[in-house]
């Protein structure tokens, strides 16, 4: 063989074994992109899971909550009603709504036969025999129109709302007090048979019980509240009262001659009735239509002050004679309102 031949030999041996090589080297890179290619499989579903439940989250945080109104007693802080407006109606049928709030409001400032309301009335502060001031209780009112008001406005993106409750003290000065006592403004008698042991128990029991009352300006008396109930627990007898035109036997009749002076005796000053009625029968103790009935629980007789000046009320009972004035300090008789 030739030098030429040979070393064409070795050139292609050469060649084949450079073929071998790189044909070696794509083999073995092979598995290795597949594995690559597999792994990338696998990892895509959990990365597309991953970013559905990213979108699962963000879905929830977007969700609507249900609009809810709470009612607050402003006295313990304790939720009294949950109101749902979107299932009462409202945006709908607002006015129903608002009856239906308006209901609920009367209810629970009023009261029930079930449960008592948030309105109490006031229980005047009232004069010891000792000279101190007994306490009473002031008035609580709760406004319903106000509640209703305050509900329909939260109703649109929810939240609370407080009882609007307002309280109302005795409107006097306690160093007057001493002084109240000095002037008479105003007074009624009427006259009773001290004979009928029944009657003139109840009628003196119920003279005891005003006696004494301070009346603040502004203030609002009730007979019924400041008496009290006219039963046998409360020491009241069996005597004559009026009843649908007739006059039956009950206990606590003669009271009613009571409530009829004080009234004489306070119309004379400038105030401002709120409750009174007549009896269904002519009595004789106070002309015709110079009445005022009362019945615990029912027929009441109220009035606010409205003279401007704190009095104070004396009951003269005895002999059959009962005697009502109204009293204030000297410094005050100039600037009393009279009755018009």
């Amino acid at each position: 063989m030739s030098k030429r031949n040979w070393g064409i030999s070795i050139l292609l041996i050469i060649c084949f074994m450079g073929l071998a090589g790189c044909s070696g080297k794509v083999a073995t890179n092979e598995p290795e992109k597949k594995a690559a290619v597999e792994k990338s499989k696998e990892e895509q579903p959990k990365e597309e899971a991953t970013a559905g439940e990213q979108d699962k989250k963000e879905e929830k945080k977007e969700e609507v909550k249900p609009v809810v109104v709470n009612v607050i007693d402003p006295n313990s802080n304790a939720v009294l009603k949950t109101f749902s407006p979107a299932e009462m109606g409202f945006g709908d049928n607002d006015e129903k709504y608002r009856a239906d709030l308006a209901q609920w409001a009367k209810e629970i400032a009023r009261g029930t036969d079930e449960k008592k309301g948030y309105d109490q009335r006031m229980t005047l502060d009232k004069l010891g025999p000792d000279g101190n001031i007994i306490k009473g209780q002031p008035e609580i009112i709760l406004e319903e129109s106000e509640l209703v008001d305050k509900i329909f406005a939260a109703s649109v993106s929810g939240g609370e709302v407080e009882l609007p409750l307002y309280v109302s003290e005795s409107g006097y000065d306690p160093a007057d007090v001493p002084h109240l006592g000095e002037v008479v403004v105003a007074s009624y008698t009427t006259y009773f048979n001290s004979g009928v042991a029944g009657r003139t128990k109840n009628i003196e029991l119920s003279a005891e019980a005003i006696n004494n009352i301070i009346l603040g300006n502004g203030d609002h008396f009730s007979f019924n509240t400041t008496v009290g109930p006219s039963d046998e627990a409360h020491g009241y007898q069996p005597a004559e009262e009026a009843i649908n035109g007739k006059l039956v036997m009950g206990i606590g009749g003669g009271i009613c001659q009571t409530s009829s002076t004080l009234f004489n005796a306070i119309d004379k000053v400038g105030v401002s009735y709120v409750e009174k009625h007549h009896h269904s029968v002519t009595v004789g103790y106070v002309p015709k239509g110079r009445d005022a009935t009362v019945s615990y629980g029912g027929k009441d007789f109220r009035f606010e002050n409205t003279t401007g000046i704190p009095l104070l009320v004396k009951a003269h009972f005895g002999n059959g004679v009962l005697t009502i004035e109204i009293r204030t300090a000297k410094k005050y008789e100039g600037i009393l309102k009279k009755a018009v």
